[in-house]
């Protein structure tokens, strides 16, 4: 089904190759296209001498989530996110667990049409505190994501990427100006893992997390999904620490996730719960203070803790926040030692709710 003339906008990262071919240098892999192929992502395109997004405007869906869904536990607790996606990807994870909307070869999956400022103003109307580009990577509608980013912002909304990190140095300066917080996925420590797992390369993703972190204001966090047997060994995961704590410090907060048999892995068994406890024991011994489990009920691995004191300052039950023991200045109320990230005076309250959107209700 070929996109409609609404949804082809101008790429703005590409150059024209000797042979007529145009590589596109959004993202490290850097397909080069003939007239009429599409780069691996599927979405851009080479069309008539030029490269173009295809489903500018289009979406996969959405919905309102709590914002510790991304997951996101240190930027606004408790408050709503209006999420959605498009279709598409510039990796092939071979575990993905959206892959129905990132591996769509079908634009029929973006059911939803939706301008930049239509969006803004759905967040708006639906008490949100922020839009989060997530479901597939918001680098791959690199456009599309930046163009909703100025409209919430106009309309006083955080903006928030939930990506794999897989990007091109110039194109990652542009798109994170207008992001205020970012999860990105780590897949693995391993260059192995990432070349026959993911079909992509460790060493982009690690430099992406360095610039987010010392060249930017965005609020980061990560997450790596422990895969039973691939990428959940003891040396791995004090490795990934260490690398985090010297490249990073001690502050960015780091979530271990569950996996779950999808896609091409259908094989593997479910991660064990007492993996992640595991991986979050390794991470905080190693020095990470802020270590989260995810996908499994955990209270005491989804709560936040002070790194000073051991007092529970944000207390979790799945998306249900409980103890609030953070003052007006984001420190503990017990010892007064600083938690890192960005709150406001009082939790939002929006709990776990899942909030499907009819995006259409909200054109001017």
């Amino acid at each position: 089904m070929p996109a409609d003339d609404a949804s082809l906008v101008d790429g703005r990262h590409w150059h024209r190759l000797d042979d007529g071919r145009l590589q596109c240098d959004l993202c490290p892999r850097f397909c080069k296209l003939h007239e009429g192929q599409r780069g691996l992502c599927f979405v851009r395109q080479h069309l008539d001498g030029r490269l173009v997004l295809t489903t500018y405007g289009r979406s996969s869906g959405f919905c309102v989530d709590p914002i510790e869904k991304k997951p996101l536990n240190h930027f606004l607790p408790g408050t709503p996110v209006l999420s959605f996606g498009t279709a598409g990807c510039n990796l092939a994870c071979k575990f993905c667990q959206n892959w129905d909307i990132s591996k769509s070869r079908e634009l029929a999956t973006l059911a939803n049409a939706a301008a930049p400022e239509q969006i803004a103003r759905a967040a708006r109307a639906l008490g949100c505190r922020s839009v989060a580009f997530t479901y597939n990577d918001p680098v791959i509608f690199h456009e599309y994501a930046i163009d909703v980013a100025a409209a919430c912002r106009q309309q006083g909304l955080k903006s928030v990427a939930v990506s794999a990190g897989y990007v091109c140095a110039r194109p990652r300066r542009e798109f994170y100006r207008h992001m205020d917080a970012a999860n990105i996925d780590l897949k693995a420590f391993s260059a192995d893992f990432y070349r026959k797992v993911t079909g992509g390369q460790l060493a982009p993703v690690l430099e992406t997390l360095e610039y987010l972190r010392h060249d930017t204001a965005v609020w980061l966090e990560i997450t790596t999904l422990l895969i039973p047997g691939r990428n959940d060994s003891t040396p791995e995961i004090e490795a990934l620490s260490r690398w985090i704590v010297a490249h990073l410090g001690p502050d960015v907060p780091l979530h271990f996730s569950a996996f779950h048999p999808d896609w091409k892995m259908r094989d593997l068994p479910p991660t064990p719960a007492a993996t992640l406890a595991r991986a979050r024991t390794i991470a905080r011994a190693g020095g990470i203070r802020y270590v989260y489990t995810g996908n499994v009920h955990d209270p005491l691995g989804s709560s936040t803790w002070c790194h000073q004191c051991g007092k529970k300052l944000i207390g979790r039950d799945w998306y249900v926040l409980s103890d609030w023991s953070l003052d007006a200045n984001g420190r503990c109320r017990h010892c007064g030692a600083p938690c890192p990230g960005v709150y406001e005076r009082a939790p939002g309250a929006w709990g776990s709710r899942r909030l499907p959107v009819r995006i259409e209700e909200f054109a001017a």
